[in-house]
């Protein structure tokens, strides 16, 4: 990671894997009835009025905010934690907010002072933030969904553990048995599990809460945690949920050690979400109607294109919950990118979340009503 930009200086680090996207997406946007992006998934439905009433009514914030969090934003997590979570109890002492959830994947194994010869696991197909963050820590990234999968000398260098459940890209969901026992692993370890949870609002099928399926278990859980937070970390984002991506709205809850050494850290560092935003995050965690809301936009889209993509040749996978579909045609992955790009569609390819994402794309729910019919009306066409 030595400074071979422009003068000598910044961070040697590979170039944004997206912008491999932009011929893609050119491409599409000659399409006579517009693009329709579903590749990244930026929420696109408007921001609750009563969110942005709450941010409005903080908007009179003269003075600095505190990097821990209010209180009253605290308790309201906690209280999330419990009613939504099944995590009952926690301390809002082991609670704090962040600028959005990446800021916490990126730097994460840095303020664990992880360095030179540390490992970071994470899952084999992921968001590749998961390996940026072991990067500029100076750390090792390795691809793994069991550490049952390492050799005896990886295991012993292993400090933090990554579970994305549901998973981004795929949407698979881990359930509390298999979670328990990768924590007990980790801890055997003395390593620390951090698991971002950020879609565990969103799922379908046997994990869709508003068709009697089970709510997606969080690492808080004490059936996962086995009543104990020691080594453990939970990373939430509001973007999905309440559509405040553009609000950087985020949280970490767990170890109450860890949690106390982030906050001390970030005092140094500058990191502080703002006034107003805490306000409007309390609001939003303090309401479950809007998300419900949500999510039911979300499902009817998902039943609109999972037949269309079904009709144009692809296999679903995995995709229990979350806002993507993880799906292949049998081809690599590129080629499928540019069969997408010619319906003027813009979907995610799966190679840039690993080699194991090689042959898939991930199609995004997040298109309006009306771009994702369209959507779906092209794909179906083109079926024949």
């Amino acid at each position: 990671m030595s400074a071979k930009a422009s003068g000598g200086f910044g961070l040697n680090l590979p170039e944004y894997p997206w912008e491999a996207m932009t011929p893609y997406v050119e491409q599409a946007s000659r399409h006579a009835d517009g693009a329709v992006n579903l590749s990244i998934g930026t929420p696109v439905d408007p921001t609750p009025d009563f969110i942005q009433a709450a941010l409005a009514a903080a908007a009179d914030a003269p003075g600095y905010p505190t990097t821990h969090g209010t209180a009253a934003l605290r308790q309201g997590i906690a209280d999330w934690f419990s009613r939504r979570r099944s995590v009952p109890g926690l301390d809002p002492q082991d609670i704090m907010p962040t600028v959005g959830s990446k800021e916490l994947v990126a730097w994460l194994p840095l303020l664990l002072g992880l360095g030179a010869g540390d490992v970071v696991v994470r899952p084999t197909v992921a968001y590749p933030t998961y390996d940026m963050g072991a990067v500029l820590a100076g750390a090792t990234p390795v691809a793994a969904d069991s550490l049952d999968e390492l050799d005896e000398q990886t295991r012993s260098r292993v400090r933090l553990v990554w579970i994305n459940s549901p998973g981004n890209p795929t949407g698979s969901v881990r359930d509390a048995e298999s979670m328990a026992a990768l924590v007990e692993q980790a801890r055997s370890l003395a390593a620390v599990v951090a698991s971002d949870e950020c879609y565990a609002e969103l799922g379908w099928g046997e994990w869709d809460t508003a068709r009697g399926g089970a709510p997606v278990p969080s690492v808080l859980d004490p059936r996962v945690s086995g009543g104990s937070n020691d080594s453990l970390l939970a990373v939430y984002s509001m973007s999905k949920q309440s559509n405040l991506a553009g609000y950087r709205a985020a949280f970490v809850a767990g170890d109450g050690a860890i949690i106390a050494n982030l906050v001390n850290s970030r005092k140094h560092a500058g990191m502080i979400v703002p006034a107003p935003v805490q306000a409007a995050m309390l609001a939003a965690l303090s309401d479950d109607a809007h998300v419900a809301e949500q999510k039911d936009r979300y499902r009817a889209r998902r039943e609109l294109l999972v037949p269309a993509l079904e009709a144009f040749g692809l296999k679903i996978s995995s995709s229990e919950a979350g806002l993507y579909l993880w799906a292949t045609a049998g081809e690599d992955t590129w080629t499928t990118v540019q069969r997408f790009a010619a319906l003027g569609i813009v979907v995610g390819p799966g190679v840039i979340y690993g080699d194991a994402g090689a042959g898939y794309v991930r199609v995004a729910l997040t298109g309006s009503d009306e771009r994702v019919a369209a959507a779906a009306r092209r794909l179906e066409a083109a079926a024949g």
